[in-house]
């Protein structure tokens, strides 16, 4: 008996296991009947055979019978493959529901996958492309761009992007800091050819034509709408500023030059008063050779005594001739 007993009741929790499992695949397997999904009762099997949660692709194939897509354009196998490919199948089917309702976006199945694939979030690019998005350039900390015009003056400018999703060049195509970049550029560029500040003041228009008149979004996963200027603030006068450094950096070469030629004028002097004090000591040491040629001429009889006191008159006439010479020169 006790066998028996065993074997009943392996028997029945194996009807029970079997049970539960049909009542589980039977449940989605009716709401699909009863939605029109048109999933079979074996198609669930094998998916949760091939690893692939039924209750996800069920919702999911529902949720586009509901909106109209049928079975030409998505199939349950369409949403198998793509939950394998580790996709997110209810997004994507979220964002060709939200493509089909705007009926004014065409976004296929594959286009979805793909996009959705390559890490993009395909809802949020359908309701981009549906409700354009506004972008802070440079960024939505409040930060302003400095730009410089012509006449030196600097502005500071805050502008707002409204830019649509293109689907199409979603792949590959480049993000919001790509646009940021670019519409930044294209205003400072925009305000630094124009005359003045006044005139970008005056027609802040002027600035925002030209940055859209440079193609922006080209190669990139955004259409840019509009571009609008928030806010503009008066800076500094940049060009006086420069203008002052530039004077002040002039008046120091001007000065170093200056120095420079006066220490080379005092170096001159000192070796020219080098040269003086040179020409005294052989003036000093010649003057030592005269009273000995003074002695030998006496000695050989060449010199005499008239000629020896000829020459002491001469030498004192001319001492005394120095010596006035020196007390009448200008001071």
């Amino acid at each position: 008996m006790e066998p028996l007993l065993i074997g009943l009741i392996i028997a029945l929790l194996v009807g029970l296991a079997f049970l539960g499992i049909f009542a589980y695949f039977f449940r989605l397997w009716m709401q699909g009947v009863t939605t029109g999904a048109n999933i079979r009762l074996v198609d669930l099997i094998g998916m949760t055979l091939r690893k692939v949660n039924p209750r996800v692709i069920v919702r999911s194939k529902i949720m586009a019978v509901q909106a109209g897509i049928g079975d030409d354009e998505l199939t349950s196998r369409d949403l198998e493959a793509h939950y394998l490919s580790g996709g997110n199948v209810p997004l994507v089917v979220q964002a060709l529901v939200a493509s089909r309702k705007a009926k004014t976006i065409k976004l296929s199945f594959g286009e979805a996958t793909a996009i959705d694939l390559a890490g993009r979030n395909v809802l949020e690019a359908v309701q981009t492309s549906v409700y354009p998005k506004v972008i802070d350039c440079p960024d939505a900390k409040g930060r302003k761009l400095d730009a410089v015009a012509r006449n030196g003056i600097q502005l500071k400018v805050r502008a707002r992007v409204t830019v649509r999703a293109n689907l199409q060049r979603l792949i590959g195509g480049a993000t919001e800091e790509t646009i940021i970049a670019r519409v930044g550029k294209g205003i400072v560029s925009a305000i630094g050819s124009a005359e003045t500040h006044a005139d970008v003041l005056e027609n802040p228009d002027n600035i925002t034509r030209a940055v859209l008149a440079s193609d922006l979004d080209a190669q990139t996963a955004f259409e840019i709408v509009s571009i609008d200027i928030a806010d503009m603030d008066v800076g500094a006068n940049i060009g006086a500023k420069l203008q002052a450094d530039q004077a002040e950096a002039d008046t120091n070469a001007a000065q170093a030059k200056a120095e420079g030629r006066r220490a080379m004028a005092v170096a001159q002097e000192q070796e020219m008063q080098a040269k003086v004090e040179q020409c005294r000591a052989r003036l000093l040491r010649a003057e030592a050779e005269v009273p000995k040629a003074i002695a030998d001429a006496f000695n050989t009889g060449k010199l005499g005594i008239i000629e020896y006191n000829k020459l002491r008159n001469i030498q004192a006439d001319t001492k005394m001739r120095t010596m006035l010479a020196e007390n009448n020169r200008p001071d």
